[in-house]
């Protein structure tokens, strides 16, 4: 006789695998808690202002996204992750994200919401500049505002030697029907040692600014754009990968523009883009 397939486990044999499984990743959350207490001692990280570490988030996420199989959607985990992240970042050193509303209200909540989760604090702005200032204002505070757009030129308040920096843009894992799409930049104080340098945000101020200069830049750098009616030109925020900041002066004034003034005003990693297969790919 052949041997008889084994019976598939019950119900209740699987709960108490759920249950067993739960109560390990309490224990792992609890322990990590722990460390977090540990390192805030030894660290002490309140004397340096914000506990954000951009370069290490942006490390863990891409892992994160290599690693992930499985029926759970990415969504779920990413979202679980950055609450994880930003939840112990906050008990190291507590902070507030002052979010700019002016864009989009809920867009800009559910990215705060999705990013920092509920812990943290949210404090809604009615502009982009207001945000900035209430970050510049604190030790550790976040800014949130608006990565593609804006009414005024917020960043030139960046360029002063001490003033808070662009330090991330989110979502950092990008793909369709994200669940807190609205692309963002954040802006804070952070250790040096902290930053990641993958793409540099730079604050450039040019005359002679049109259609044709802009046309020019597209395919080099990611682009913000506010005229500056005082001299017939704009104040720009260029974001351009690979330290190459030097090809985008030199295609300003083939276009025809002068250059009057940059100021590196912060940098940020390369986004993971997660087509339809699944694949990650920066």
């Amino acid at each position: 006789m052949s041997n008889r397939p084994p019976s598939p486990p019950s119900l209740q044999e699987l709960r108490k695998e759920i249950d067993a499984i739960d109560e390990s990743m309490h224990r792992l959350l609890m322990q990590r808690g722990d460390i977090i207490d540990r390192l805030i001692q030894v660290k002490q990280t309140q004397e340096v202002g914000s506990a954000f570490r951009p370069a290490r988030e942006a490390d863990m996420m891409r892992h994160l996204v290599q690693r992930h199989r499985g029926i759970l959607p990415l969504d779920t985990v990413e979202s679980i992750w950055r609450v994880i992240i930003s939840t112990f970042t906050y008990v190291q050193a507590p902070f507030s994200v002052h979010a700019d509303i002016s864009v989009s209200e809920p867009a800009m909540r559910d990215s705060a919401r999705f990013h920092f989760g509920f812990t943290v604090p949210y404090v809604a702005h009615f502009s982009a500049q207001a945000a900035v200032e209430a970050a510049a204002k604190s030790k550790g505070d976040l800014a949130l505002v608006s990565a593609t757009s804006s009414r005024t030129p917020w960043w030139l308040s960046l360029e002063a030697a001490g003033a808070p920096k662009i330090i991330a843009r989110m979502p950092f894992v990008e793909r369709a029907d994200h669940p807190a799409a609205l692309p963002v930049f954040v802006i804070s104080r952070v250790a040096d040692d902290a930053m990641v340098t993958e793409v540099q945000t730079w604050s450039v101020r040019v005359s002679g600014w049109n259609a044709d200069v802009a046309r020019a830049l597209a395919p080099l750098a990611e682009i913000v754009a506010v005229p500056d009616t005082a001299f017939d030109g704009a104040a720009l925020l260029v974001s351009v990968t690979g330290h190459d900041f030097e090809a985008i002066k030199l295609a300003l004034i083939e276009a025809g523009a002068s250059v009057r003034s940059t100021a590196l005003v912060g940098s940020h990693a390369t986004r993971y883009t997660v087509p339809s297969n699944g694949s990650a790919r920066t």
